[in-house]
């Protein structure tokens, strides 16, 4: 299950690039985690943790933020992250992952897998891509009528 925070949680990491610059680059590097740096960023990690993109070789902190994001979550699945900055191919890999934590203010275009099971806000359980654009439209004309 994933679980999904559209309101501001008061633990909630939301400048993710620093936190993965202060705690996530010094952990080691699992082989799942160098194919997820592979399938985002199309980069070759090196065995001293630096990076070759078509850019060039730089560090494991010039990674894109959607990257590091998705590493974040990885390594620290009991943290709440935001993925309000994240593209759909981080999207795709995030909802792959089991019993995470995230936060979003909207809903994102990208392919969710089938089978998946999401909880909003600690309390609406949904399945799946339908149930997703579901619980958002209901939410949207909720919000509409604080306008």
């Amino acid at each position: 299950m994933i679980d999904i925070y559209t309101e501001k949680e008061p633990c909630y990491i939301y400048f993710n690039d620093d936190y993965f610059d202060l705690y996530t680059a010094k952990e080691s590097l699992s082989e799942r985690e160098i194919s997820v740096i592979q399938q985002i960023d199309n980069a070759i990690v090196t065995e001293d943790k630096h990076i070759i993109t078509r850019f060039g070789t730089g560090t494991i902190s010039n990674l894109s933020s959607g990257c590091k994001t998705v590493l974040n979550i990885m390594k620290h699945p009991e943290c709440v992250f935001s993925v309000e900055g994240c593209g759909p191919n981080a999207l795709n890999i995030i909802f792959t992952l089991d019993s995470i934590k995230i936060y979003m203010t909207r809903p994102s275009v990208f392919e969710m897998p089938d089978g998946i099971t999401l909880r909003f806000n600690d309390k609406d359980v949904v399945e799946g891509r339908s149930g997703y654009q579901l619980w958002w439209s209901k939410e949207y004309k909720e919000r509409s009528k604080d306008v």
